[in-house]
């Protein structure tokens, strides 16, 4: 538990520090969700096409799924998402994606479990 997915564009794959991404924010959920360390796992996954409302070519989309052990008050999930995307604009600043980040904290579904 913590299982966190990034999507992200093809195009960021030259600029995006994912590893570094990764290794910061995994002390933010430990810190605001009390999620232990080695339990945070992040996997990334490069989109080949990202559509923005009816721009022909816009600008492509970061999103991030958080998805945790159920427990947390909407409060903490809240603070959360928005720490994310904060953190998340320290690295994607100046690139196509500025301004296209989403975060959602979830419950993992009751039938989650893992060897």
């Amino acid at each position: 538990m913590p299982q966190i997915t990034v999507d992200h564009p093809t195009h960021l794959n030259v600029s995006f520090d994912r590893r570094g991404f990764a290794l910061e924010l995994h002390p933010l959920v430990v810190e605001i969700a009390d999620a232990r360390l080695p339990a945070c796992k992040t996997r990334f996954r490069a989109t080949e096409e990202n559509v923005v409302g009816d721009a022909a070519d816009g600008p492509g989309v970061l999103n991030i799924e958080i998805a945790l052990l159920a427990g947390r008050t909407e409060e903490v999930k809240k603070r959360l998402a928005e720490a994310v995307v904060e953190l998340a604009g320290k690295y994607v600043v100046g690139t196509a994606v500025a301004g296209h980040v989403s975060v959602e904290v979830r419950d993992l579904d009751a039938s989650y479990s893992k060897a």
